[in-house]
């Protein structure tokens, strides 16, 4: 019932937020010269009080529309940088009217620009030209999550029960923070985004076709996460404090300090998180004559520290140096206790029962130093130099009784398996990214260097008659994996005529890597040493068409490469229990995409955008057996062809209630072979994102959210159903607006928990699991110092395709 429950819950939101009968205004705006004036904000005011019904901006041709869902008397205020203020007559809209105002002349402004105190609130969603914007400060529901939930109720990113990332039906995607790509595989990833806090985020950004500027990795694109940074002069900050309860308390905190005047700009965060997270997975699994039930429940005893702090100095007006360093530090353990009834299938009989008690205490550093320096001038000449090193510090100690008992509960036989496993990551990187004018366009163009060293250690140890660790020699080895990538690109812009502009480049990669798997007891096996080179170009390219004032087209393509995460090529079994594990694949190959999308825009809001994309050596975690094991493996298994169509828009519904709709719809083709199992599917998928925000009056806001996710494919056999969540959230601002106070509720339905299976090659699996998606949260927040505005420079650091590769969590 409650699957039913939230599709329509969404539905009637989003069918009551388009049922109007607007009415429009219509206009041009010109300067002393008669040129058509653009981006000159429109704001419609209501004549009674002045008050804000809707604002719009200027296109290529100085026109606006503007359209209002009620009838009214009103006036418009022009303003744009540079030019005096200006303001309509009154007049009066009738409902479903066209009104057309007269050609409005805007004067030069004679006064300097000074610094101003200005109080604005951003819209929850943003769509924009190359990419949508979640602005995690405007939302209420966000407060209290962590970076990974936020991305689950991002529009257009689903995140599945293994914490992996897709974007528009396509896995491959990259996480940025600051700019700087994530080198983590999905483990390591899941736990560093679980450990970053709402109250940490400005923003998400999610770049579905980068250009040939950013680095070619990522098949679905780019979620760019930008932590905030405090762009004001003089000294102030913020403070946050929040507590969560969901199946157990968990708490954060976090403390924002900034300094900034005309030469230096000191800035700087801390935030912990605190608190045990738990979740289940059940596995009902039937491989040839034997069916395994298998029960889990998993604790995360989770103690996470981000610290980030970094220093810009104002040579002059056009040289700028900064450092800037984060880290990320975690202290926790990991505790898995399952229980697997074990039958025989012919006859039903009950044969035994697995116990197995799983405890991994582990600790996690992970940090990146940045040296930029950048030079900017008045003719639009613009240079940008990164220096970056980057390290990931991994330990883990895996201690795993597993117990085997009769029906009457008499032991029959245990084995104690043990291991110890250290990584240690290193990444070097520079880049040198230069703009200029060109023509009537603009030319940029880049080199890049990144050279990454891993080592991994696995030692595996079982329990002697007397209970003494014994290392296995056969069982236990070590694995170094160096890869250099030497990359360049150019890219050009231009604004062809007042319709149309066009973007196009190229970026070539060259790669070369070198795998080496060492086992203690000195055996050589097949994959023990991969050593690849590679070179590759990757085109982009963006055709832009102003088709009139209310449409315009957008075309785009880009070639895309997903490398390996660095563990993924590992090629070390990891234990569940007994009967389940997961072994990486040295042989594991690069996936290239071709992506292809046009999209169109209703009136500056509305955005639909219909695509396709190819997938070579498409790669997943596939499921396989061993004996009576089951286990999970990265493989190269097939070809991936997706159509893919998305409509988004903000909603200004009344001048108290605005909200946004994103809905998507894809279809994926897959074409190929597991082992000698053929695979050939073909899945559609769709889903819904939808958010609404209430102005209720004296200070409070209200705010509904929801997602869902309809029944879909993953790994190319699993078959996942539904799944969704509605969130509610009230806010009360204090202290002269200076303070928030925020609760919310997250699934209220319960919604959230996954089921799928697998029915492959003989083997057959129903597995389902849950998360601690059901909470109650509670935050404050307050801001204190200097409020004037000034704009702070925004950088990227150079290790933005190396940070994603690295993996962690459980």
């Amino acid at each position: 019932m409650r699957k039913i429950i939230l599709p329509v819950i969404l539905l009637m939101i989003a069918l009551q937020s388009f049922a109007q009968s607007p009415a429009k205004i219509k206009g041009v705006v010109k300067d002393e010269k008669t040129k058509a004036l653009n981006a000159v904000t429109i704001t419609v005011l209501k004549a009674s009080d002045s008050s804000m019904v809707k604002a719009d901006v200027t296109d290529a041709l100085g026109q606006f529309d503007i359209t209002i869902s009620k009838a009214g008397n009103y006036l418009l205020s022009y303003s744009l940088i540079g030019y005096e203020k200006k303001y309509s007559d009154v007049f009066e809209l009738k409902e479903r009217e066209t009104k057309e105002l007269p050609v409005l002349t805007m004067v030069t402004s004679a006064v300097k620009l000074q610094g101003v105190t200005v109080t604005s609130k951003k819209p929850m969603i943003e769509v924009k030209a190359d990419k949508t914007v979640f602005n995690v400060e405007a939302s209420i529901n966000a407060q209290g999550s962590n970076a990974l939930e936020l991305l689950q109720k991002s529009p257009g990113v689903q995140v599945d029960n293994n914490d992996n990332i897709t974007m528009k039906g396509k896995t491959g995607v990259k996480i940025y923070v600051d700019g700087k790509m994530m080198q983590l595989d999905t483990k390591d990833l899941a736990a560093y985004l679980k450990s970053i806090n709402s109250n940490d985020i400005e923003a998400i950004e999610m770049i579905s076709n980068p250009s040939a500027k950013y680095d070619a990795s990522g098949n679905a694109g780019i979620v760019n996460i930008r932590l905030k940074k405090n762009k004001k002069f003089g000294t102030n900050g913020s403070v946050n404090l929040g507590f969560v309860q969901g199946v157990t308390p968990k708490g954060n905190g976090s403390l924002n300090l900034n300094y900034r005047n005309k030469k230096i700009n000191v800035f700087g965060n801390a935030g912990v998180y605190v608190g045990r997270n738990q979740n289940t997975l059940d596995l009902y699994r039937i491989q040839k004559d034997t069916l395994y039930d298998q029960k889990s429940v998993m604790h995360n005893y989770n103690n996470n520290y981000n610290v980030k702090a970094g220093l810009d100095y104002f040579l002059n007006n056009k040289n700028t140096i900064g450092v800037l360093a984060t880290t990320n530090f975690s202290d926790g353990d990991w505790k898995n206790n399952s229980a697997t009834d074990i039958y025989y299938v012919p006859t039903g009989e009950y044969v035994k029962k697995l116990k197995a008690n799983n405890k991994v205490p582990g600790k996690r550093t992970n940090a990146n130093f940045n040296f930029n320096y950048r030079y900017a001038d008045t003719s639009g000449r613009e240079i940008n130099f990164d220096a970056d090193y980057g390290l990931f510090r991994g330990t883990g100690r895996s201690y795993q009784p597993n117990f085997y008992y009769a029906k009457n509960g008499d032991l029959l036989s245990s084995i104690t398996n043990r291991n110890y496993t250290p990584t240690d990551i290193d990444i070097f990187t520079a880049k040198l990214d230069a703009e200029q004018r060109l023509g009537k366009g603009k030319l940029g163009y880049g080199l890049k260097f990144s050279y990454v060293v891993t080592q991994n250690t696995f030692d595996f140890f079982t329990d002697d008659i007397n209970g003494t660790p014994v290392k296995l020699l056969s069982r236990s080895n070590s694995f170094k994996y160096t890869e250099n990538v030497n990359a360049a690109y150019i890219n050009y812009n231009r604004q062809l005529n007042e319709k149309w502009s066009v973007q196009a480049g190229v970026r070539t990669e060259q790669t070369n890597s070198d795998g080496e798997l060492t086992r203690t007891d000195g055996f050589i096996q097949s994959d023990n040493k991969v050593k690849r080179s590679y070179w590759d170009l990757f085109p982009s390219a963006a055709l832009s068409w102003n088709v009139s004032q209310k449409h315009s087209l957008n075309l785009t393509y880009s070639r895309r490469i997903d490398r390996p995460t660095y563990q993924d090529l590992n090629p070390f079994e990891n234990k569940l229990d007994e009967l389940t594990y997961e072994k990486g694949n040295a042989f594991l190959r690069p996936q290239y995409t071709d992506n292809i999308e046009l999209t169109h825009t209703f009136m500056g809001m509305i955005n639909t955008t219909v695509g396709y994309s190819h997938v070579k050596d498409y790669a997943t975690q596939a499921t396989d057996t061993v004996g009576n094991a089951t286990y999970v493996q990265q493989q190269n298994f097939a070809q991936q062809n997706i159509i893919s169509a998305n409509i988004g828009s903000p909603l200004p519904i009344k001048k108290w209630w605005n909200g946004y709709v994103n809905i998507w719809y894809n279809y994926q083709m897959f074409r190929g072979k597991i082992g000698d199992n053929a695979v050939k599917e073909n899945i559609p998928s769709y889903g819904a994102y939808l958010q609404q925000s209430f102005s209720l009056g004296h200070n409070y806001t209200a705010e509904i959210s929801g997602w869902f996710n309809g029944p879909s494919v993953w790994g190319g056999t699993w078959k996942t159903r539904s799944q969704g969540g509605v969130d509610v959230g009230l806010q009360k601002s204090i202290l002269k607006q200076k303070a928030n106070i925020k609760i919310a509720a997250t699934d209220i339905f319960h919604t959230a928990p996954w089921k799928a299976t697998n029915d492959f090659a003989g083997l057959y699996i129903k597995g389902g699991g849950s998360w601690e998606s059901q909470t109650f949260r509670l935050n404050f927040s307050w801001r204190f110092g200097n409020s004037q505005v000034k704009n702070s420079r925004q950088r990227q650091t150079g290790l933005e395709s190396e940070s994603k590769r690295i993996k962690g969590g459980n």
